[in-house]
């Protein structure tokens, strides 16, 4: 029997690295507080094309980075938006620690930095967002699979892609899964990198799945 693995833990230590990197002597209690800041920024920046949020921590600083295709509109006019995540982030944190009974007397510095992702049909989670926004609109699913498989394609850092959708396509009542591939796509082969994503597109008959994965070569590292 196979069994399946998420294709970027299953590269963690080869080819990837952690979106969340410190350590603590309880790490539930981080690991809570980056579950709730990363929910509150997909949340609130979820139609500003924001492929990943890191966290890392120091011993008084906590840095958030945010990958995005729309660095400007994330950063607002003189910085004014960081401001305003940054205060609704540290409200978020309050409120945590009062739901844990904790006072702590040291104030940890909190940074956010935005980076931009240069070409967003590079990215997997980009596209995958892509899809799930057009099948919100309707769009027909075969439609939306050839667009987004022709735009990967024609990257020169991509050898191989492929689409996934799940659910309700079009309408129907039976539910069942559709996909289209193209290029080389070695999912079991540890020195490939393989970028994957899966997003959930909410339509008016039901939720449909949404995966990708995107092949970009062997590294030998």
């Amino acid at each position: 029997m196979s069994h399946q693995v998420h294709p970027k833990i299953f590269r963690t230590s080869e080819l990837k690295d952690w979106n969340s990197r410190w350590y603590h002597k309880n790490p539930s209690l981080f690991l809570e507080e980056d579950f709730r800041i990363r929910s509150f920024l997909e949340k609130r920046l979820k139609s500003l094309g924001v492929e990943k949020i890191e966290i890392e921590r120091s011993l008084n600083k906590t840095t958030i980075i945010i990958y995005s295709f729309r660095p400007g509109i994330v950063v607002g006019r003189g910085g004014e938006r960081i401001e305003i995540l940054k205060k609704n982030i540290d409200k978020i944190l309050r409120k945590l620690k009062r739901e844990r009974g904790t006072t702590e007397k040291e104030k940890r510095e909190l940074r956010i930095e935005v980076k931009q992702v240069k070409n967003p049909w590079t990215s997997a989670a980009l596209s995958a967002q892509w899809m799930a926004s057009s099948l919100e609109k309707r769009m027909r699913f075969r439609r939306v699979l050839k667009q987004t498989l022709s735009k990967i394609i024609a990257n020169k850092e991509i050898q191989g892609a492929r689409l996934e959708v799940a659910g309700r396509l079009d309408g129907k009542e039976m539910c069942r899964t559709e996909w289209m591939q193209k290029g080389k796509m070695p999912r079991q082969n540890l020195r490939a990198d393989i970028d994957y994503a899966q997003e959930i597109a909410r339509t008016t008959y039901g939720v449909i799945g949404v995966k990708v994965w995107l092949y970009k070569g062997e590294k030998f590292e």
